[in-house]
């Protein structure tokens, strides 16, 4: 298994909090692992597991251009001797980004497909033409999101709400399996707000519920901050990145991130988030994206 570090919560503190009473905390999940990082590392781990156990020696995973997901598993499979692939979304374009030019150099293969048949990556046919083209394989779904990643973001979430406390707890949200996961280990008391980084994400919601094994209502989905849809950015967005780099100390990622702080401090200037609230943030990781080209 890829190792793991324990991470720190940090504290963001400012006269805007202040004033509105709110105490805001990040979980600083982007320092569990230098590669396989955030919630990725959750993901992955049973995910794992049980390649080990049915003798898999090749990880084939689906992704953008910009996917935290395929740099993840390009480097677990790579510290675990695993080869891997990487189905990626649209044409090669030259020269790569920096996520696909640090996946090569792990040794993932990758193979792009045009949207359309991107669209197709569930269908069992496209499946079997993967398996005739590539040979024997341990599929993971595109994010990551299957059963196992939901089960491993729960043992997150548990170990987070006995390490401290909180009121509520936000994320970003791209698949909805960490969100699930995450909701899972709530306390009754808690909640959950995910902020979408996609366009139009009032999808989530069912995808969420799909995932949960029990009926909640302790969690909502928030739309709005996804500064155009995924992986987009304005300029708004970069210099409020530079801007708590500069004054906390934190650093994000703008496809992920960014949005969710973001999105806190406009729900709290709304009123969304009560007063004498212990918000936690999540970070998630995904450092590699921050301001890549």
């Amino acid at each position: 298994m890829i190792s793991y570090s324990q991470t720190p919560i940090q504290e963001i503190e400012s006269p805007f909090l202040t004033e509105a009473g709110v105490r805001l905390l990040v979980k600083r999940e982007d320092l569990n692992h230098p590669e396989v990082s955030g919630n990725k590392w959750w993901k992955l781990k049973y995910n794992l597991e049980q390649a080990n156990e049915e003798g898999q020696d090749t990880l084939l995973t689906f992704g953008g251009a910009y996917s935290n997901h395929l740099y993840a598993v390009a480097a677990a499979a790579s510290a675990l001797g695993m080869k891997s692939i990487g189905i990626v979304r649209g044409e090669e374009t030259l020269p790569l980004n920096s996520t696909l030019r640090f996946v090569k150099t792990r040794g993932m293969e990758i193979h792009y497909v045009s949207r359309q048949a991107y669209r197709e990556k569930q269908n069992a046919n496209f499946l079997h033409e993967l398996e005739e083209k590539f040979g024997r394989f341990y599929m993971l779904p595109e994010g990551g999101t299957n059963a196992l990643a939901v089960k491993g973001c729960l043992e997150f979430s548990m170990q987070l709400v006995a390490e401290t406390e909180f009121d509520t707890l936000c994320l970003p949200v791209g698949t909805g399996g960490t969100m699930a996961g995450m909701v899972a280990g709530l306390k009754q008391h808690q909640q959950a707000i995910g902020i979408s980084v996609l366009k139009h994400g009032e999808f989530l919601n069912e995808e969420v519920k799909r995932w949960l094994t029990a009926d909640a209502s302790n969690w909502r989905i928030e739309t709005g901050f996804d500064f155009g849809g995924y992986a987009k950015s304005n300029r708004e967005l970069l210099d409020f990145i530079r801007m708590t780099q500069e004054q906390h100390n934190l650093p994000l990622d703008q496809v992920y991130t960014a949005k969710t702080l973001f999105g806190i401090y406009e729900l709290i200037r709304a009123g969304k988030i009560r007063r004498s609230s212990v918000v936690m943030m999540l970070h998630t990781g995904g450092l590699q994206g921050a301001l890549a080209e």
